[in-house]
């Protein structure tokens, strides 16, 4: 059955105040289409979780759509800091749970597990158990373990209402393929209610079938299917285009305030139609040609 949806009706099937959990790392594989598109229907009162805070998460945070924010930390590496979040952290307008990567994949863990709680003991004498530990609402605890008697720290689990998962190629019931990196998005899959994938290549269910070690994502956690080439730009998706670093300057400088931001948005989100206006307004295929990766190196 065919799950194929344009990437208006994915986002249309997302209500205000959902969970949304995203895929990108810092500027690799970011939803960067679905940021857009949330923001231009005014999705309002979001969680979004994700690993490692990456572009997309700050665009949704810059525009107002996210209420609370459950991440590792993050940046942009070599173009700096997340303003946006930054700025909304600093102002009190964004609520957040901070952890460790390591603790964010396992909460997802513990959700796709079906389990109450998991152990850990990485955040042991950090600050950041601190933090955790004086949150008005429970998100870690200890019990003791039944055949050491020793004490453990416990992890609440994450569980999405929807995962958005930027891939290389899908086929139509959503089958996935995650070439390169896969991070902690295996988790975030499993422990979602369902997925979004927003595919660069969308191929027969048979040419997946004749690789069934790479699909990650299998069709029957999926709810649509979004064929939309460049859909991580100007992010990188290994094995298809490398990140496009004079845009990413260029959004930097834009972030670093609440009026270059909003200009920012008005040329690139509200001043196009859709993806295919933006993929237009930054160069077209002219500028994306330059941005197609090394067959060897994937980048």
């Amino acid at each position: 059955m065919t799950k194929v949806a344009t990437l208006t009706e994915a986002v249309a099937s997302i209500p205000n105040g959902s969970h949304v959990a995203l895929s990108g790392f810092a500027t690799a594989r970011c939803s960067m289409a679905f940021a857009h598109e949330v923001i231009r229907q005014k999705l309002k009162n979001l969680t979004v979780s994700q690993c490692v805070g990456a572009m997309d998460a700050d665009m949704l945070v810059g525009a107002g759509a996210v209420e609370r924010i459950v991440y590792g930390g993050g940046s942009r590496g070599r173009s700096g800091q997340h303003q946006c979040i930054c700025r909304a952290i600093e102002t009190g307008t964004l609520q957040r749970e901070e952890f460790s990567s390591l603790s964010m994949t396992f909460r997802y863990l513990a959700g796709s597990l079906g389990l109450p709680f998991i152990p850990i003991r990485s955040l042991n004498g950090s600050d950041i158990l601190k933090e955790l530990q004086a949150a008005p609402d429970p998100l870690v605890g200890t019990l003791k373990d039944p055949f050491t008697g020793e004490d453990w720290l416990v992890l609440k689990p994450l569980v999405p209402d929807v995962a958005i998962a930027q891939v290389q190629v899908a086929d139509e019931e959503g089958n996935a393929w995650i070439l390169g990196p896969r991070w902690d998005n295996e988790e975030q899959v499993k422990a979602s209610k369902r997925t979004i994938v927003i595919a660069e290549k969308l191929v027969s269910t048979e040419t997946i079938r004749r690789d069934p070690d790479r699909t990650l994502i299998p069709g029957f956690r999926v709810s649509h299917v979004v064929h939309q080439p460049f859909a991580a730009h100007p992010c990188s998706v290994y094995q298809v285009y490398d990140y496009d670093r004079e845009h990413i300057k260029l959004y930097a400088e834009a972030s670093r305030t609440p009026e270059g931001f909003q200009q920012y948005l008005a040329k690139y989100v509200y001043g196009v139609q859709d993806h295919w206006g933006y993929l237009e307004l930054v160069g077209g295929m002219k500028r994306l040609n330059d941005l197609l990766a090394d067959p060897i190196l994937g980048y």
